[in-house]
Parts: C-alpha cells; structure tokens; sequence
C-alpha cells in the first residue's frame, strides 16, 4: 500500500497533515476519524509511517471471479480487515472483537465513530458501542482524527476522483484510563464517544448534529423517494389534464 497506493496518492494529491507527532511511533493507539469520503481509509495511512488496521465487509474478500481476487487483494494491501456481519449483533461485535485484537498486537487501529459516510458533511453523532468499547478494554489511547476536504475528491457515488489537496489533522491522544472495568455501563460509553466526538469538531470545523448519520441518511433518502413519489403523479395529472382537453 505504501508504494503502490500510498506514493501516488501523495504525488498526485499533495495532501496536508497537522499533528504527525502526536501518533507514537510504537504500541497500540485507535485513530478515530470523520468519514466524509470512500477515500479517507486510503489517505490517512498513506500519510503515517505505521500500519493502519480498519474493518470492512467480509463480502468485500469472499466475491468469487477475477474482479473478486483483484478486490479481496487490494483490500488486503490497504490493511482493511474482513469482518462477518451475519450473526446474533452482526458488525457491531466482530468490529469490537478485530479491534481489539489488532490492538492486543501493538498496532494502530484505524475507526469511523459515526458508523458510516457523512451524508452532507457534516458531523454525526458518534456510535457508543464500537469505539468505547475498544478504548476501555485495551486501554488504548485515542486519537482525534479529522479528514478536510476529502468529500470534494470523491463525492458518495463518483468514481473518478477530483484533483485537490485534502487535509489531515490528528489531535493529542485521549486518556480514559479513569474509566477502566467499566466498558459495560452504557452512560460511560455515551460520555467516552462524545467526548472523541467533541474533538473531532474541534479539529474539523464541521457543524455537529445530534443525530445518527444512518438515521440521516434513511430520512433523506425516503424524502428523494417521496419528491420522485410527487412528480410521477404531477406528470401522470398533467397527462391526463391534457389528454382531457384534446378530447374536448
């Protein structure tokens, strides 16, 4: 990924860092980052010297066909790790369970707290159980992460990207150590993502917004359905207006 991937990216993109010092040059540390671009998980890594462990789909490795081996490879050369979402809790307990195995390693381990891509760019709120969780099990430092301007390379649904300089900020690490044996109290977990969350904002600009981004993107989407719901009937109405009036 570092030669292949990461060398053209940053040729190609020149893209800005703030705060490399603060990533340790050793041992286990969570890289909690805004997600606004298909994009971040490959320009983050490109950026640091460590290895970046994320999760992905375990459908993304399993697809038969060339096209499958060339996707299940290039996943791998990126440093994605499979993940089963079938099952009782599905992604939500194997994405805990990876975490805190690349960690146990002395790794960097790489999440997105929202859960899933930004709808419109701005900052959601933060999933409790996935990175909390990890934090207080491992006692790993957590990093503030925030991407700039990814979202204008590659906007959800465009293939080709825009040549531009993104931004990458990485805050001081966050302790909560305080917090230790305490992974299961679902109050603690809130306060923990919410205050990650908190220096996301910080560190990116981005308006917050209270809610989850899946629950954004649901809404938004049944409003697209609804408005294409209204125009069918506007032009079946009009149709039928004109076919009235050509019959009179």
């Amino acid at each position: 990924m570092k030669v292949a991937i990461g060398g053209p990216l940053k040729l190609g993109f020149r893209p800005w860092v703030e705060g490399l010092e603060n990533v340790p040059a050793e041992g286990p540390a969570i890289l909690a980052s805004n997600h606004l671009s298909f994009s971040d998980s490959f320009f983050l890594p490109a950026v640091l010297d460590r290895k970046v462990t994320f999760i992905a789909k375990a459908e993304y490795f399993t697809s038969p066909g060339v096209k499958g081996k060339l996707t299940a490879a290039f996943f791998k050369g990126v440093g994605q790790l499979p993940v089963d979402r079938s099952g009782g809790r599905g992604a939500g307990e194997a994405a805990i369970k990876s975490g805190i195995e690349v960690l146990e390693r002395g790794e960097l381990f790489g999440i997105y707290p929202e859960g899933t891509r930004s709808p419109d760019g701005r900052l959601y709120r933060g999933k409790p159980g996935g990175l909390a969780r990890v934090a207080l099990a491992t006692g790993a430092p957590v990093l503030p992460v925030a991407m700039i301007d990814t979202e204008k390379i590659q906007p959800p649904g465009k293939v080709m990207p825009k040549l531009m300089r993104p931004g990458i900020k990485i805050g001081e690490p966050l302790d909560f150590s305080r917090y230790h044996g305490m992974e299961q109290d679902r109050f603690v977990l809130r306060a923990v993502t919410d205050e990650v969350m908190y220096e996301i904002m910080k560190l990116s600009g981005q308006e917050y917004v209270d809610e989850y981004a899946t629950a954004a993107k649901r809404r938004l989407s049944d409003a697209a359905k609804a408005e294409k719901e209204a125009e069918k009937k506007a032009e079946k109405a009009a149709a039928a207006a004109e076919k009235e009036r050509s019959g009179a």
